[in-house]
């Protein structure tokens, strides 16, 4: 048996378009070709691939099994090059072909969500890298030049290598399993009492903060890699600690978690910065999408999506 040979696009294409269009008469007034070369090309493909990919022998024109397998390999390869045109002709006018964001895990997903969504619809043939780290990490991967964008709450005091702008804040509230013992006193609890109970804190991975704590009491604390984790040991009681409010809003409207009322720490505004490098500016995308994080982001935060 002889080997495959090589198909065109435009045969590739032109079988395509059989399929979709329901014959070979309305794939030539689609094409705007004569029925003769739709149907010589479909016979130059198959003497190509030396399978046989329509039955001829019905009214209709029908995929043969050959013809099934293949015709999902031929939609592919012509999305595949559509695709890169499109991102050719972005890239000649001007348009990066990358974007890295870096977002705070303390920002809301939702909003985050909203944002990305918007993006790709904008850009679609523009790549998106996205990093979520705590504190620290977010002003590291823009100062190193890993990321282009940072969405974050902490600002080296090197801010001046920074264009730096306040969007918002994320309230952060103190919380616990109902039965934990700090949901189960009266009043103002004393740092002194929160003390010997375990925190969960969220861990920094930043040079910048190495050996620096924010908004840490317990004595005994549990550092923890991820938001998610720390949700979920505070459902299962297993400590206390601060969480965005967005993320715990469910539970507490269920009771699954309660409020603390700590003396010096009953909640607070978790400041949202909008970062860049004053000396690498973005390009189009990059400029299009802090442009919309700076329009956007106060009103969200502001009503708690």
């Amino acid at each position: 048996m002889r080997e495959p040979g090589q198909p065109s696009l435009d045969q590739l294409r032109v079988f395509v378009a059989v399929i979709d269009a329901g014959g070979f008469a309305h794939a030539a007034r689609q094409l705007h070709r004569t029925q003769s070369v739709i149907s010589y090309t479909i016979a130059n493909l198959e003497e190509q691939l030396n399978v046989v990919l329509l039955d001829r022998g019905k009214r209709k024109p029908t995929l043969t099994d050959a013809g099934k397998a293949l015709l999902a390999d031929a939609r592919t390869v012509a999305l595949k090059v559509d695709a890169m045109r499109a991102r050719a002709k972005a890239l000649a006018g001007g348009l990066e072909a990358e974007v890295s964001v870096v977002v705070d895990v303390m920002f809301p997903t939702c909003v985050l969500v909203r944002m990305l969504e918007a993006f790709q619809a904008q850009f679609p043939t523009v790549a998106l890298r996205l990093r979520i780290e705590g504190m620290g990490m977010v002003t590291q991967l823009v100062m190193d030049g890993s990321c282009h964008l940072g969405v974050g709450g902490w600002m080296s005091s090197s801010a001046d290598a920074f264009e730096r702008l306040a969007v918002g804040h994320v309230q952060l509230i103190p919380v616990a399993a109902p039965a934990h013992a700090l949901a189960q006193m009266a009043g103002p609890i004393s740092p002194a009492v929160a003390r010997e109970h375990v925190q969960l804190v969220l861990s920094d991975h930043s040079s910048l903060t190495a050996g620096q704590d924010f908004g840490v009491l317990g004595l005994r604390n549990w550092r923890l890699g991820d938001l998610g984790s720390k949700h979920a040991l505070l459902r299962a009681g297993l400590g206390w600690g601060n969480m965005p409010e967005s993320m715990v809003r469910d539970d507490l409207a269920t009771g699954r978690l309660v409020p603390l009322q700590l003396s010096v720490d009953s909640g607070e505004n978790y400041p949202i910065y909008l970062i860049q490098r004053a000396d690498t500016p973005p390009g189009q995308a990059g400029k299009w999408l802090a442009e919309r994080f700076a329009e956007q982001l106060p009103l969200l935060l502001e009503h708690g999506f």
